[in-house]
């Protein structure tokens, strides 16, 4: 089912949900300062690609919160809403209740993206 998920999902929002990380990491490895910012974004694009399998799970402290703040200010209010608003056209319909959680997974993780760590689930 986990396959079956991953591959669906790529077909209708995972490459263009994976695409978005991957184009903020490049624009935030442009300076020296981006780099720690843009190299979050090419973990998560690799998740968005697949998500179906996988958990986030939050963590941090100071220096992640501070990132967070910073990472909001330029990338994280737009890539929420998107993902945001991409949920909630998915879960019109009950075929795409799984596909419109994942949605919603992304746009708590493009809030706060630093303190995460992704996990294998077991089901």
């Amino acid at each position: 089912m986990r396959l079956l998920g991953n591959i669906l999902w790529f077909l209708f929002g995972g490459l263009i949900n994976g695409l978005s990380w991957f184009f903020a990491g490049i624009i935030w490895c442009i300076t020296i300062f981006g780099i720690p910012y843009g190299l979050q974004c090419f973990k998560f694009a690799t998740l968005s690609f697949m998500p179906f399998g996988k958990e986030i799970v939050y963590g941090g402290g100071a220096p992640s919160f501070i990132a967070n703040v910073i990472w909001i200010l330029f990338f994280g209010i737009p890539m929420t809403l998107g993902n945001f608003f991409l949920g909630c056209i998915w879960c019109i319909t009950i075929v795409g209740i799984p596909f419109g959680l994942q949605c919603f997974k992304f746009a708590k993780l493009s809030l706060a993206p630093f303190g995460t760590t992704i996990i294998d689930s077991v089901s």
